[in-house]
């Protein structure tokens, strides 16, 4: 009796933190949506695209696309989602880094199933071609998955400014 309630009292723990778990600092913004399955009476399938400004280098924006299941368990929020997330960063204005970081740091986190299964998006650089490094993927707290997605930013002079930042300089 003693064993059931401790692990009651777990999962209540771990439910909580996954509930009201600090998302990162950066803010999604959902450019379009489009159907990909059709659903007659729930929500269709669909890929929806989504871009967000990295919270700690200024001048990188990042757009991804990522499924997201119709149907009952979709209509809910209950549905995992699967893991074939796309990534694309690019330069958009002058570099400039707010803060030092850690390589692999999460940039974008988002939940992707009801408690055990998120996305991240994480940043590194390359000190040697002065390039930053973003990877999306996914994982569980079981199994996560292999699928991934890849992109670089490499860190170009803008404008007027002739230097361009060196992100080494950045990396704890």
């Amino acid at each position: 009796m003693r064993f059931r309630s401790a692990i009651t009292a777990a999962i209540a723990v771990a439910l909580s933190l996954a509930v009201f778990a600090v998302p990162a600092q950066a803010q999604e913004d959902l450019i379009f949506r489009k159907s990909t399955v059709w659903k007659m009476l729930t929500p269709d399938d669909k890929l929806a695209v989504y871009g967000i400004d990295d919270p700690v280098v200024e001048g990188v924006a990042c757009h991804y696309t990522v499924p997201e299941k119709g149907g009952v368990a979709g209509m809910f929020g209950v549905a995992e989602q699967v893991s074939d997330i796309s990534l694309a960063c690019r330069q958009i204005g002058p570099i400039r880094f707010k803060d030092k970081s850690e390589q692999g740091d999460v940039v974008f986190r988002e939940r992707r199933s009801l408690i055990w299964k998120k996305m991240q998006i994480v940043r590194g650089c390359d000190a040697k071609r002065n390039v930053l490094i973003y990877m999306v993927y996914t994982d569980k707290l079981i199994d996560g998955s292999p699928q991934n997605s890849t992109s670089t930013v490499p860190i170009m002079p803008w404008g007027a400014n002739g230097d361009a930042p060196k992100c080494a300089e950045w990396v704890k």
